[in-house]
């Protein structure tokens, strides 16, 4: 495996190593309080699947699909860009559906990338933004992950000092893992920037409606010229609990659109027609249903600051999105982020994301999904407070093996 091109360019998969230790746990009879990956828990609205089972049922559904979406459903995220964004697309060049938002990320940079290509990627970041173009045979440079003026200065000395100049960066707000949220200024500034720099900008808005805030988070497509040089990429898996349906989309610039639309042409027929048909009607349908999502993330995210307080852990309180950006706390810290996810699961019996799977910068840090009720996120933090009391004597036997290791 380690001889073909793409593999290689591709690190050990670190939340493996964690899953390893969640695994043996459990086959040992532990109850495990999973939090780790951003799997939503909560059940798909039922007008959703009694759409998905409606169509399913007429004979001609089963046939090959359209690659780059069922002109209804292209039509209904145009309508909910409208709404939501003020925004307006062209549905038949402007938005192509993609099998979730991760596929289209890896597709556009198989349609964009020459080898050696470089593109500007934030630090920590989903890892498919990186490895997206690391396997399309690009370079990746880092920038940092909050929307500030760090970000556009560590930006400007990527574009002076790479070689080839970079062509297009990468922007994802709210963000996953860290939950920053951008502002539509910052927006502003980045077209700005990637219109000055002859840059592309691919932005990942998959955390769209989770913004625990009085303002919705906004579309960097808000901003005039924008449609110029951005494509952003949204996905139904959050907002309607459809993660395993796969369903997503890229929105933006007709060039851009184009490009994915032709690499997916030739790889896939697009999603099961029924699926189509469901996320039209969620995209068309009532919105009481995303505004009980939200505040049921907001709910879990309040018990899980709260509770990690008392147990010893301070958490920063996300502004959005479903995870926490949690620093390992300052005891732990030498032993980083995969020891300390590994650690929590043997000692605690919770389980959480390594920062260092999203990039080197997030060592320092686990990020922690809201992804169980507010009783299981409490009892987390009982155990891990247990695990802190007897925090001494855990790292006496711990810290040398890994130091030597």
């Amino acid at each position: 495996m380690s001889d073909f091109y793409s593999t290689r360019r591709l690190p050990p998969y670190v939340f493996e190593q964690v899953n390893r230790v969640k695994a043996a746990s459990r086959g040992q009879g532990a109850d495990i309080i999973d939090l780790g990956m951003g799997n939503p828990d909560l059940p798909t609205p039922k007008f959703i699947t009694d759409k998905l089972i409606e169509t399913a049922q007429k004979p001609r559904t089963n046939r090959y699909s359209a690659s780059k979406g069922i002109p209804g459903l292209r039509k209904a995220q145009a309508n909910y860009y409208a709404r939501r964004f003020g925004v307006k697309l062209n549905p038949d060049t402007q938005v192509v559906a993609t099998l979730g938002s991760k596929e289209g990320f890896a597709n556009m940079a198989t349609a964009i990338t020459a080898p050696g290509d470089v593109v500007l990627c934030p630090n920590p970041s989903y890892p498919i933004h990186a490895f997206g173009f690391l396997m399309a045979g690009g370079v990746i440079r880092s920038v940092p992950a909050e929307p500030n003026e760090d970000f556009f200065r560590s930006a400007e000395r990527a574009v002076k000092h790479s070689i080839p100049k970079p062509i297009a960066v990468i922007v994802s707000y709210p963000a996953n893992p860290t939950a920053c949220v951008a502002s539509l200024d910052f927006y502003r500034d980045l077209i700005a920037f990637a219109k000055a720099n002859d840059l592309f900008v691919l932005s990942d808005l998959a955390y769209s409606e989770i913004y625990f805030g009085s303002e919705p988070t906004p579309s960097v497509l808000q901003i005039p010229g924008a449609m110029d040089v951005a494509v952003e990429f949204t996905t139904l898996s959050k907002t309607f609990s459809m993660a395993g349906w796969r369903m997503g989309f890229a929105v933006g610039n007709e060039r851009l659109c184009a490009a994915l639309a032709r690499v997916k042409s030739y790889l896939d027929y697009g999603a099961y027609t029924p699926i189509q048909v469901a996320a039209a009607a969620a995209l068309n349908g009532p919105e009481d249903c995303i505004a009980e999502m939200r505040e049921t993330y907001r709910k879990r995210r309040d018990a899980l600051v709260e509770s990690f307080a008392r147990a010893g852990w301070d958490v920063p309180i996300p502004p959005a999105s479903m995870f926490a950006w949690a620093p390992i706390p300052p005891k732990f810290k030498e032993l980083g982020s995969v020891e300390f996810s590994k650690l929590l699961i043997e000692k605690a019996s919770v389980a959480v994301a390594p920062g260092i799977g999203f990039g080197e910068h997030g060592d320092d840090f686990v990020r922690i999904a809201f992804v169980e009720n507010e009783q299981r996120i409490r009892q987390a933090a009982r155990n891990i407070r247990k695990f802190m009391d007897g925090a001494d004597q855990t790292l006496h036997n711990v810290l040398p093996l890994t130091k030597s290791a």
